[in-house]
């Protein structure tokens, strides 16, 4: 789930209220997940329970304020490391609001993290999503192979294929994520920079 680590993420520089985290969220997310204040409050309230986060004190509107504790700084490092599941082993958000993608959550966020390199994130996630592709593979050629005699694969089939599509399309993002920030990476002086939309001259597009 994104949300609890996001805010996580955001507590990192420093303590922030209810109010300040919800705003700086949708800003780092461009809006595309607008959260309700009741939601942040309810994300708080499971960190602070899991003694992830403390409220330090109050913000010059008298609005309390909530800190990270040392567990908490360790569960992001964790976050920011561990591969993000495929979106079929995930379990659902709540309904009723736009749910965080987390994986895409995740690299935004760490974008500017201090201490934090978000091509190592992405390497990572790479990784993860080929494995899981080549499972995924794996198991419809089996189910393949007995298809004649059992004709009820089929369901498992439809789903392994899915699933496939799923982690194809999710490699080949990862794969525009990680040309899009080596070019971001590259000195002004090496010829300027170039964005996976707009590659040199005599270069092939993406």
């Amino acid at each position: 789930m994104a949300i609890p680590h996001a805010l996580l993420a955001l507590l990192a520089t420093g303590p922030r209220s209810v109010s300040r985290l919800r705003a700086e969220f949708e800003a780092r997310t461009a809006a595309a997940w607008p959260l309700h204040l009741g939601r942040v409050c309810a994300a708080l309230g499971r960190l602070e329970r899991d003694g992830l986060v403390v409220r330090e004190g109050v913000d010059r509107a008298g609005r309390a304020t909530y800190a990270l504790t040392e567990a908490g700084r360790v569960e992001l490092g964790s976050w920011y490391t561990r591969p993000v599941e495929g979106a079929e082993e995930r379990g659902a958000e709540p309904p009723g609001e736009p749910a965080p993608d987390e994986l895409t959550a995740k690299l935004v966020l760490a974008v500017g993290a201090p201490g934090v390199d978000v091509r190592e994130i992405v390497d990572a996630q790479r990784r993860h999503v080929s494995e899981a592709l080549q499972d995924r593979v794996r198991q419809r050629a089996e189910v393949l192979a007995r298809l004649p005699e059992h004709a009820g694969e089929v369901a498992r089939l439809l789903v392994l294929e899915q699933s496939i599509c799923r982690a194809e399309a999710e490699s080949r993002w990862l794969d525009h994520c990680a040309a899009r920030l080596e070019r971001l990476a590259r000195p002004a002086d090496s010829g300027g920079v170039h964005t996976v939309d707009h590659p040199p001259r005599g270069a092939p597009r993406r």
